[in-house]
């Protein structure tokens, strides 16, 4: 362990690690049978529009998530756009303010209202109780988002939103492959969205889907994310251009055959940090349960000031400044964004457990690139920061 703040890049010594470690860095899967699939496709040149790779890419995610249909697209905020649509969704819809602002974007720029609601403190997972005090006469539907590869409590919420006649919509964009209850993600609400951008769990290089066992909702988002084709020459519905190309389903394809070597390296990372960080006072790993399938993407810290004695913040840039390039989640909450922070101004003093999380809440390195070594070295500049707090404050005072 370091054995002064000097040895610290952010006081003038040299950083810890001479590469950037990332959050969110790409898995990639076997490179050589990617390249066999790109090769594949440029022969055939067939580059979109519903090629064999992304057909065959929703049968297999059909399959990996028991679900009846898949529906391939671009990107998971268009999925997420297009299924809004498709359930016919307007006024208002209840959503999280903590999580990624495409979940909110995605209601504004159909004109439809989000409107925020707190987390559990437990889950960090939208809480049922307080949606069910947001239903109004304007309201058609809630948004759940399923965080850091734990599950909403689905259950509740689909028991609000079937009380409430209204439509139940998942992000699931960070859960692909976990389970709830015994059950793959995928199986809830109305529909479930996935991202399988670069940073997810599952790449596509850029991507989404929409899941649903509703057939007559997977038929109009699949004319929806077509323009609204229906045959040659035939539009039948207004839509957009949703479709993934077939690059991306290569990707997905050839990601989706190192899944579970992408698990147990996860899984491996995750048990080195909560062993490494067990007795570091005030940092707190989430913690998963191992009882239901999980991707253990990530690796998420709760930062306790007032027993660490320095903040999220700073701990965030003493990482950064020795090349941990960790990063805050999700700061500083949706409602503290524009628009909606000129929309509702005072939307914070409904949201105190989202504003308490958007302080306290970091994501720190794991996924295939990131070895035991990095993790211990990680886990012994946070330890000595906190150990030498007092210090560590006085110096980035100065």
């Amino acid at each position: 362990m370091k054995k002064k703040l000097d040895d610290l890049a952010i006081f003038g010594g040299v950083p810890a690690f001479r590469e950037k470690l990332h959050v969110g860095r790409p898995n990639i899967g076997d490179r050589g049978r990617l390249l066999e699939r790109i090769n594949d496709l440029l022969d055939r040149r067939w580059l979109t529009n519903d090629g064999p790779f992304v057909q065959e890419l929703e049968r297999r995610i059909s399959e990996v998530l028991a679900v009846k249909h898949c529906i391939a697209m671009s990107n998971g905020t268009v999925a997420l756009e297009i299924a809004i649509r498709a359930l016919g969704l307007t006024g208002e819809v209840i959503v999280p303010s903590f999580t990624f602002v495409a979940t909110a974007h995605a209601l504004q720029w159909q004109e439809i209202t989000p409107v925020f609601c707190d987390v559990e403190p437990q889950t960090f997972n939208i809480d049922p109780n307080r949606v069910e005090e947001l239903v109004t006469p304007r309201t058609t539907g809630i948004t759940g988002v399923h965080l850091w590869g734990r599950p909403c409590d689905a259950e509740a919420l689909t028991a609000v939103a079937c009380s409430h006649n209204l439509k139940l919509l998942f992000d699931a964009a960070h859960v692909f492959g976990c389970s709830y209850k015994g059950r793959m993600i995928g199986n809830f609400g109305n529909a479930e969205v996935f991202s399988f951008h670069a940073t997810k769990f599952l790449n596509t290089f850029e991507g989404g889907a929409v899941v649903t066992n509703d057939d007559e909702l997977a038929e109009k988002m699949r004319l929806m994310k077509n323009f609204g084709f229906s045959g040659y020459d035939n539009v039948i519905y207004i839509g957009t251009n949703g479709k993934m190309s077939e690059v991306s389903a290569a990707m997905g394809l050839t990601n989706l055959e190192s899944m579970d070597d992408f698990i147990a390296g996860n899984y491996r990372n995750y048990k080195q940090y909560q062993k490494d960080l067990a007795d570091v006072p005030g940092i707190d790993v989430l913690v998963y349960d191992e009882t239901e399938k999980c991707n253990f993407q990530y690796i998420i810290l709760e930062v306790d000031e007032a027993v660490t004695g320095v903040s999220r913040d700073q701990l965030v840039a003493i990482l950064m400044e020795e090349n941990v390039l960790a990063r805050r989640y999700f700061y500083p909450g949706c409602h503290r964004m524009e628009p909606y922070r000129s929309y509702f101004p005072h939307a914070g003093l409904l949201l105190a457990e989202t504003e308490r999380l958007s302080k306290r809440v970091m994501s720190l390195p794991t996924g295939s690139t990131v070895k035991f070594e990095d993790i211990s070295r990680i886990c012994e500049i946070i330890k000595f920061v906190v150990s030498n707090s007092s210090e560590v404050r006085k110096k980035l005072q100065q």
